[in-house]
């Protein structure tokens, strides 16, 4: 008989922790193992292969029967990585952002890595308090998507579609010369000389670039671009009415074109309606040409002709560059620029010019 003045370990560590985990302590006491033997197995650790195949049964079978769930804070202080990524968009929508997000999306997860989006809508104040709330919540690197970054970080950047210079930030982006050349040279075959054009929105990284693109290109077919002829979203509702309204003003001039180039499919799309309740015909009055190529474009009608930029493609590349500068030396440095190429998908709504009514 036990000596009962002899006070016994209260088996705290054979139950669940208060708030209903089960911890790694509580699996090893049941089966009479070390902790550090059942985290070997259940982290899939080099040193398992020494732990005989019927222990590592054991083991997995009882972790599985207990619903073990590992504690990713304990293991993240361990290893000083989350395994986070924090991800800023001007805001979640059909069109460029979401197709940025599904390739960094596919990447991440496929890595095993979990993923904080914030969306900024363009405000001053939420671009400077993001970041800081995505590295208080220890993200190992962040990546901006069409997102202006003019400041340094202690973690590991990708900008896409960012233009600004900024040591350790890597951009991703468009060749727009190129973009730009291949849209002008498709609608200068068809014999279309006087071109209208849609502007991206002054807070659109990519605007600025592209006209000055767009710009270079029409000197090189001689091509004169006449400023009533130009027209820039405004707002950031990422819908087809800002294409609409702004092919109105353009139409409201009275100066007349034969094709039109906008910023962005979305706004092409409403840029179509627009002529069309103007009596013109998509392409036989006008041709019209978009931008990025998004999921849609090949299903309106007629199909959308566009300059496609590989979005998803550009998302993946993001998430490669980050989890390549993880692995790297702290003291590795970054590459500054990749640059992609964008592709010419012709489709319905370009054609030849004809005589004007």
């Amino acid at each position: 008989m036990a000596d009962s003045t002899v006070p016994r370990r209260p088996p705290v560590s054979r139950a669940p922790a208060r708030d209903g985990r089960v911890t790694l302590r509580v699996l090893a006491e049941r089966l009479n193992l070390s902790p550090a033997s059942v985290s070997l197995v259940l982290n899939d650790a080099p040193g398992a292969a020494a732990i005989p195949r019927a222990t590592q049964d054991r083991i997995r079978a009882l972790a599985e029967r207990l619903h073990y769930r590992p504690n990713s804070i304990a293991r993240s202080l361990r290893h000083k990585r989350s395994r986070t990524i924090g991800v800023m968009v001007p805001e979640i929508s059909e069109g460029y952002a979401a197709l940025v997000m599904s390739g960094i999306e596919d990447r991440l997860l496929q890595e095993g890595f979990l993923y904080f989006v914030a969306s900024h809508r363009h405000r001053e104040d939420l671009l400077e308090e993001y970041p800081k709330l995505l590295m208080a919540r220890a993200v190992d690197g962040l990546i901006a998507i069409d997102t202006p970054w003019k400041h340094p970080m202690a973690v590991p950047v990708v900008s896409v579609s960012g233009h600004h210079h900024v040591p350790g930030i890597t951009n991703i982006v468009l060749n727009h010369d190129r973009a730009a050349t291949v849209a002008l040279e498709h609608l200068h075959a068809l014999g279309h000389r006087r071109l209208a054009f849609i502007k991206g929105q002054s807070f659109s990284s990519d605007t600025a670039t592209r006209w000055n693109a767009i710009r270079r290109a029409a000197r090189t077919f001689g091509l004169t671009i006449d400023a009533r002829l130009v027209a820039q979203l405004e707002g950031d509702n990422p819908a087809p009415e800002l294409g609409y309204h702004v092919t109105h003003r353009l139409l409201a001039t009275g100066a007349r074109f034969s094709a039109l180039f906008a910023f962005n499919d979305i706004s092409a799309i409403g840029a179509i309606r627009a002529l069309r309740e103007h009596g013109l015909t998509v392409p036989g009055d006008v041709s019209v040409v978009g931008f990025d190529d998004i999921q849609s474009a090949a299903f309106q009608n007629p199909a959308l002709t566009t300059v496609k930029q590989p979005l998803k493609r550009m998302g993946e590349l993001a998430a490669e560059t980050i989890l390549k500068r993880l692995e790297a030396d702290a003291g590795a440095k970054a590459p500054r620029l990749i640059s992609v190429e964008p592709e010419l998908i012709v489709r319905g709504t370009t054609g030849p010019t004809r005589p004007a009514r």
